[in-house]
C-alpha cells in the first residue's frame, strides 16, 4: 500500500500523471498515424504539452473518429495483436480494437486493483455473471483480473437464474459480479423456489453496466430495493472498453475511484473547457500505458462530477460520481431535464413490471416525446389503467413529470431488448434526428 500512487498525495498524483502523460504523447507522435495528422494539423508542439492543464490546448478524439479511421488509431504491427474486441455499440457502430500482450497485462493489472478496492484478496470466490465471448472486454478483464489477484473465479455468464442459484450451493461463492437488476431476478427466482439467499454464502455483490446510487452517493431505488431484500455489500462499477479502466468503489462507497497510473480524467462543460471539481460534465479520458491502441481526450459522452477530496479509506486518488447519463441522450420532457437512468430506476423498483424499454422521439411541435412500454409479470391481474395511472404517479413523484405509458406482452418486448447482435439489453431507443 506504502507505494501505491492512489495514496500519495494529489500533488504526487498529478506530477506522476504528467509524467505518464508526456511519454504517452512522445508514443502516439511516433507510432500513431490519427494523431501524426492531428498534430501536424493543429501545429501541436507535445514540448509544450508539459502539464495536465495544458491538455485543452489539444482537439478532443470522438467516437466518430474510431469508426471513420479504425486502423489509423494501431499503434504497433497487427502481428501483435493478440486479442481482438469491439466496443457495444451503444451510440452506433461497434468499434474494434486490438490489444497486445501487454495491454492484456494493464487490464488485469487494472481490474485487480479495483477488486483490491472493492475488498477482495486471495481466497475470496466471485461468481462471474456475464459473458467472455461476443468480442466483449469486460468479462476478459474481469477474469484476468482475479487470476492476478489469486482469488478464485467461477464463469458462469449471463442470465440463467437456476443455474446461478445452482453455482451458489455448489461451490459457495463470497461475491458475484452482474448488472444490478438481473439481481433482482435472482431474488425473485429465489423466493419462488424456496431458496434461502439471504443466509447464502454470497456476502458481497459488484455491479456493472447500471448504477446503484444517487449523485449524493446515497443508493438509488435499484440499489435501496436490493438492499431491503437482501442485507449484503453493493459495489458499484464504471468502466469503458475504450478507456480499459474501472472506476470502484471501495467499501466507503463515496465514488468511483481512479488509477492514476492507467488513466487521466477530465471533465468538460458545454464550453469544452474544464469545469470545477465537483460539477458535472462530461468525461473526457486520456489512456496511459495502452500499446495497441491508445487514447488521447477521448470524449466518452458519459456525464459525470470528479471528487478530489481524501476518501475515507485513504486514498488521495480524485473519484467519480454515479454517472448521470450519456450527454447525447438527455430528454428535455415538458421542461424538466432527464437522462434516461432516472427512468430506468423508477422502473427497475416498480414490482408489478417484468421488462420494459424507453423510447424518445421528436414530437410534432419538436419537443421530445417519451413513450415506455412496458410488459407485466404474469401473475398481475390488476386493471391496465390502474397500472398506468400507478406507474404515471411513480413518475410524477420522483421525476415530476411523466412519460407516455404503453402495456405490451412481455415477448414483444423482449425481442426489442435483444436485436439480433446485441451484447447488451437495449433499454433505450433514441429516435430523434441527430
Amino acid at each position: 500500500m506504502e507505494n501505491d500512487i492512489e495514496f500519495k498525495s494529489a500533488e504526487e498524483i498529478k506530477e506522476y500523471q504528467e509524467h505518464l502523460l508526456h511519454q504517452a504523447l512522445v508514443y502516439l507522435n511516433g507510432h500513431s498515424r490519427y494523431y501524426q495528422r492531428m498534430f501536424c494539423k493543429y501545429d501541436i508542439n507535445i514540448d509544450k504539452i508539459s502539464n495536465i492543464e495544458d491538455l485543452v490546448k489539444i482537439p478532443f478524439t470522438e467516437k466518430k473518429d474510431l469508426q471513420l479511421f479504425n486502423e489509423d488509431f494501431l499503434c504497433c504491427p497487427k502481428d501483435k495483436i493478440i486479442d481482438y474486441i469491439t466496443t457495444s455499440g451503444t451510440l452506433g457502430d461497434p468499434v474494434t480494437f486490438g490489444c497486445t500482450e501487454k495491454d492484456l497485462q494493464r487490464l488485469a493489472y487494472n481490474e485487480m486493483k479495483s477488486f483490491e478496492c472493492a475488498g477482495l484478496h486471495p481466497g475470496n470466490i466471485l461468481q462471474l455473471m456475464t459473458t467472455l465471448d461476443k468480442r466483449f472486454m469486460a468479462g476478459l478483464a474481469y477474469f484476468l483480473g482475479i487470476r492476478k489477484l489469486g482469488a478464485g473465479i467461477i464463469r458462469v455468464g449471463n442470465g440463467i437464474p437456476e443455474l446461478q442459484w445452482d453455482t451458489i450451493k455448489r461451490i459457495k461463492p463470497d461475491t458475484i459480479m452482474c448488472v444490478p437488476s438481473f439481481i433482482l431476478r435472482l431474488i425473485q427466482y429465489a423466493e419462488e423456489h424456496d431458496i434461502d439467499y439471504k443466509n447464502s454464502s454470497v456476502k458481497r455483490i459488484i455491479g456493472i453496466g447500471e448504477g446503484l446510487r444517487e449523485q449524493d452517493l446515497s443508493l438509488n431505488l435499484l440499489g435501496k430495493r436490493i438492499k431491503e431484500k437482501w442485507d449484503v455489500h453493493l459495489f458499484a462499477t464504471y468502466s469503458s472498453t475504450e478507456m480499459g479502466a474501472t472506476f470502484s468503489e471501495c467499501e466507503y462507497g463515496k465514488g468511483g475511484h481512479v488509477h492514476p497510473e492507467l488513466i487521466i480524467v477530465e471533465i468538460i462543460g458545454d464550453d469544452d473547457l474544464p469545469v470545477a471539481d465537483g460539477e458535472i460534465g462530461e468525461i473526457v479520458v486520456t489512456t496511459l500505458g495502452v500499446e495497441g491502441m491508445p487514447l488521447l481526450r477521448f470524449r466518452t459522452g458519459d456525464m459525470a462530477a470528479k471528487l478530489v477530496d481524501r476518501c475515507d479509506c485513504g486514498r488521495n486518488s480524485y473519484r467519480l460520481t454515479p454517472l448521470v447519463g450519456r450527454k447525447n441522450n438527455m430528454i428535455k420532457l415538458k421542461g424538466t431535464t432527464l437522462y434516461p437512468p432516472a427512468i430506468n430506476d423508477v422502473l427497475d423498483n416498480t414490482p408489478y413490471v417484468e421488462n420494459y424499454i424507453i423510447m424518445v422521439r421528436y414530437s410534432d411541435a419538436g419537443t421530445d416525446d417519451v413513450i415506455v412500454k412496458i410488459g407485466l409479470k404474469a401473475n398481475d391481474n390488476h386493471e391496465e389503467s390502474d397500472i398506468i395511472k400507478d406507474l404515471k404517479d411513480r413518475f410524477r413523484s420522483r421525476l415530476r413529470v411523466t412519460p407516455k405509458i404503453e402495456v405490451l406482452p412481455v415477448e414483444n418486448i423482449h425481442k426489442m431488448n435483444f436485436p439480433a447482435k446485441s451484447r447488451k439489453p437495449i433499454k433505450f431507443v433514441d429516435q430523434r434526428k441527430k
